[in-house]
């Protein structure tokens, strides 16, 4: 999770230094750790917290009764949210033309010095919807086109991954949320999609399997029966064979639907949304859909 110094938490939440410093004495749901140098050091939740707060009180709420609530409950409230209420959302292209400008040719150290350096400076959940997918989207198009060779793909590819694994693995373990499996179809190698879905599943407070890449169908089922998630989230970005299409529809169908719903996303889920939405299963269009769709499945 990164961190960040107050004057670069004051530009992320339009909060001054001052009104930090004080909500951070008075009221006590902020405890930056000190570097170094003596510097308090923000966490993105911290961030969060102080764009919620702000949120709120432009609606008129008061800061004394919303930090009697203490931090916790307030960053459940947080939680409770869609990623796109709680985070101002500004343009990155620029930075983005600066990253694809660095890979033809490749030349990793200008890509990862100026990638680094930009998810570094602002909260996670923003860098994934201003950086990383709109980055890793317009790589895969490039690929698309003959414009850039599939090894370049690759590196970018595993470049944003790592960003995500870095982020999850920073959440709490949270026993009490629901069970959530999070698994890419047969044959589909490209995991990216699925990577996104159980982050924004732990943002959230769940507790996410994630199985990765080439799950086959049976290995999906005896998980499923085993734990008995709330939900089982399947990603598809490419159009199944025929055989591995009806083979899904109806083992999953008929061994997992019973246990619990279906969402299947990606562009391989859209070709064959018919088919799937027929047998029960439910066709994302995108993150945000998925989001919305969570919140209201978990409550």
């Amino acid at each position: 999770m990164n961190t960040h110094r107050i004057h670069r938490v004051s530009k992320l939440t339009g909060l001054t230094k001052d009104v930090i410093r004080v909500w951070e004495r008075r009221y006590g749901i902020l405890q930056p750790e000190r570097g170094e140098n003596r510097y308090r050091l923000y966490t993105d939740e911290d961030v969060a917290l102080l764009r919620y707060l702000k949120s709120e009180m432009d609606k008129g709420a008061s800061i004394g009764d919303l930090a009697a609530l203490g931090r916790e409950a307030l960053i459940e409230r947080i939680h409770a949210l869609p990623l796109t209420e709680t985070v101002p959302l500004p343009s990155f292209e620029s930075l983005i033309e600066e990253l694809i400008g660095t890979l033809d040719p490749l030349d990793a150290v200008s890509f990862e010095r100026r990638f680094n350096g930009a998810v570094a400076v602002i909260p996670f959940e923003e860098a994934l919807y201003r950086i990383l997918i709109p980055l890793q989207v317009r790589v895969g198009q490039l690929w698309h086109d003959e414009k850039i060779d599939i090894s370049v793909e690759h590196y970018v590819t595993k470049q944003v991954q790592q960003k995500i694994f870095t982020a999850m693995n920073q959440f709490r373990v949270n026993e009490a949320g629901e069970k959530i499996i999070v698994a890419c179809g047969p044959e589909e190698e490209h995991e990216i999609g699925a990577q996104i879905s159980a982050y924004l599943c732990r943002l959230h407070g769940h507790r996410v399997h994630y199985l990765g890449a080439n799950v086959p169908v049976d290995a999906l089922v005896s998980l499923c029966k085993e734990l008995k998630p709330a939900l089982t989230l399947i990603s598809m970005t490419v159009v199944p064979s025929k055989e591995i299409l009806e083979q899904i529809i109806e083992t999953y169908s008929d061994q997992i639907l019973p246990l619990c719903p279906i969402w299947v996303g990606g562009q391989g889920a859209e070709a064959v949304k018919a088919e799937l939405q027929n047998q029960g299963m439910e066709v994302l269009k995108d993150n945000r859909e998925m989001e919305d769709r969570l919140l209201k499945l978990i409550k």
